[in-house]
């Protein structure tokens, strides 16, 4: 043992960098970033990295402290009461706290041919593989993108904005989050880029195949690169290391983001459901809960009552492509409001939003604690939600002592 504290963070990506920047505040503690890329994955440029317009792919020492050691290899399982964490490679890693932090990815999807024939993009190793797909196919070629979630969007516009021939398939309403007033922004954007916008009932997909996509309704789309943007998924860590998970498969906290199990773990970003209410998964969920779960780690450390995590992220934006975009205002809920910024206004926000993403985690890697966001009040607009479910639901919001 070296005579310090030794904190695991699990997962590289925005809530894992963010917790393992700031959890060197303290000298006496080790923080150790497990991870299964040497780089670290920038995942709201993957749309652009498919396209060619920007690059996603970042090296860990401009985002990273570093004080903080980095292991390049994958958890295969948590192993709670020994303290250790199992690793593909073979290895073992002791800990004293873990930040679990393993994020997200694309949904397995129940659609026939689906995982033969289409395309995710949710992660830098299927961006990698589709670039090469959609560089060897003609201009002409049609390409569906299946899924009007903000990725889904994105990626057709992107795309559409290149001189490819698109289709988004919505598999219901276009940009479900958004406020009407949004949607017909965006429907009239996607329009002059020339995507075609299959939308309403029966547009779901029920068959995938090497060059069509069959509709509910019956319709058969014609489709050279099909692009699967249609639900996310957590990985089955926690599950499969005997944790308490939602029915998502995140790993279910307290308010603290403190594991309902094991009060030595604790969880940021898309893989945490503090009470069984996460916020919506996004980057700028991901970091304030990364700076909240590493300070939990840290009053546990130096045995203090941590702070509830007591925050709502009110809006989202979207790019439509390089020159345009739309940044979606929403109320203390995360409900979407009529206001909105479209046009190029809104994508100079979204550009805008991208650089201080790496511009938070290399300031906090430079200076840890100076990131302040998750202190942030919305008036207690989290408890008033909290309280409002069922008294069932409510059984689960607890905190444990320090």
């Amino acid at each position: 043992m070296n005579g310090k504290t030794n904190v695991m963070v699990v997962g590289g990506g925005y809530a894992g960098v963010m917790a393992a920047n700031r959890l060197t505040r303290l000298e006496d503690v080790a923080v150790t970033l497990v991870n299964p890329r040497p780089d670290f994955v920038h995942r709201i440029r993957l749309h652009q990295m498919v396209a060619g317009t920007a690059q996603a792919v970042f090296e860990y020492r401009e985002v990273l402290a570093e004080g903080v050691h980095l292991v390049v290899d994958t958890v295969t399982r948590i192993a709670p009461a020994a303290r250790t964490l199992e690793l593909s490679s073979g290895g073992e890693l002791a800990y004293d706290y873990l930040v679990y932090a393993v994020g997200s990815g694309s949904a397995d999807p129940d659609v026939r041919g689906a995982a033969e024939f289409a395309h995710p993009i949710s992660t830098l190793e299927d961006a990698g593989r589709l670039r090469p797909i959609l560089d060897a196919a003609p201009a002409t070629a049609a390409v569906t993108v299946v899924g009007a979630g903000p990725t889904g969007i994105e990626t057709a516009a992107e795309l559409a904005e290149q001189g490819r021939r698109v289709t988004l398939v919505c598999g219901g309403e276009l940009g479900p989050y958004l406020h009407a007033r949004g949607r017909r922004s965006v429907a009239r954007r996607l329009a002059a880029l020339g995507v075609s916008v299959v939308a309403g009932p029966g547009t779901r997909v029920t068959d995938v195949a090497a060059d069509t996509v069959v509709l509910a309704d019956g319709r058969e789309l014609p489709s050279d690169v099909t692009v699967w943007t249609a639900g996310f998924g957590v990985p089955d860590l926690a599950a499969r290391s005997g944790l308490t998970v939602d029915a998502v498969g995140r790993l279910l906290t307290d308010e603290t983001l403190t594991s309902v199990d094991d009060d030595r773990i604790v969880a940021a970003g898309d893989s945490a459901a503090p009470s069984g209410l996460p916020p919506r998964m996004s980057c700028q969920a991901a970091m304030p809960l990364g700076a909240r779960a590493a300070d939990t780690v840290l009053s546990r450390i130096m045995d203090e009552r941590p702070a509830r995590f007591n925050q709502v992220f009110g809006a989202q934006c979207i790019s439509l492509g390089r020159n345009a975009g739309i940044f979606q205002f929403a109320d203390k809920y995360d409900e979407a409001v009529w206001f909105n910024i479209g046009g190029r206004p809104g994508a100079k926000l979204k550009e805008l939003v991208c650089k201080v993403v790496i511009k938070h985690l290399a300031e906090e890697a430079h200076k840890p604690g100076g990131y302040k966001l998750h202190l942030a009040r919305r008036g207690g607009a989290r408890q008033e939600l909290l309280r409002s479910r069922p008294a069932q639901a409510q059984a689960g919001d607890i905190e444990h002592a320090p």
